[in-house]
């Protein structure tokens, strides 16, 4: 699967929270740089398959984030970085701390903002928030706010032109097909077999997906 943002020298980094940082090492120890989760599928997948392209996959993901942890952080975790691809995943923890809708969608889309403006060619790659609990119930507040969030996500990519990664439908269908704790332990974090479907929507949307 041609991947066309992967291009030579290309830097591409991870930004969210605990789902993210698959608890990537602080250190130049190569056997953890990438945590252990769906960012380390991608990478080792299409770092071996391109080796030539020398590849530079990088994750900044920090557990219990929410955009205003982000906020305090982007230049030194994102800018400074210069990556040429970033794909981030926040939102779960914004519902856990009740980080209101309109904050929310402010702050997500000034730090869109001003990584674009510090590399006008920047792609971008949003993932959709996700929730993953036992049982769906019709009055289950979590998944109303979480999907609210996502429906945000959906409006900020489309306003700077990114990829859209819904891994909301993705969780949902495979619940279909096993139980929901077999995909996410507690709801949130998902397992081994998570992150693989993780990784898969990600390189499927990213693949096909064309800058506006």
């Amino acid at each position: 699967m041609e991947m066309p943002f992967f291009h030579d020298c290309a830097r591409i980094l991870f930004q969210g929270d605990s789902i993210t940082d698959g608890n990537w090492g602080r250190n130049f120890d190569l056997n953890h740089i990438l945590g252990h989760g769906y960012v380390f599928i991608i990478a080792a997948k299409h770092g071996a398959l391109w080796p030539e392209r020398q590849l530079e996959f990088m994750n900044r993901g920090v557990s219990a984030n929410s955009v205003r942890e982000l906020q305090a952080r982007w230049r030194t975790d994102v800018i400074d970085l210069k990556p040429d691809l970033l794909s981030v995943l926040i939102g779960v923890n914004d519902s856990g701390k009740n980080v209101p809708l309109d904050e929310y969608e402010r702050t997500y889309d000034q730090l869109l903002s001003d990584a674009r403006a510090a590399n006008p060619k920047l792609n971008l790659v949003l993932g959709e928030p996700f929730w993953v609990p036992p049982e769906r119930k019709p009055d289950d507040l979590k998944a109303k706010d979480v999907a609210a969030r996502g429906e945000i996500v959906g409006k900020l990519a489309e306003k700077h032109h990114a990829a859209l990664v819904k891994y909301q439908r993705v969780f949902d269908a495979a619940c279909e097909r096993a139980p929901a704790r077999y995909w996410s332990w507690d709801s949130v974090h998902p397992t081994f077999s998570g992150h693989q479907l993780m990784a898969d929507e990600w390189v499927k949307e990213v693949s096909k997906w064309r800058q506006g």
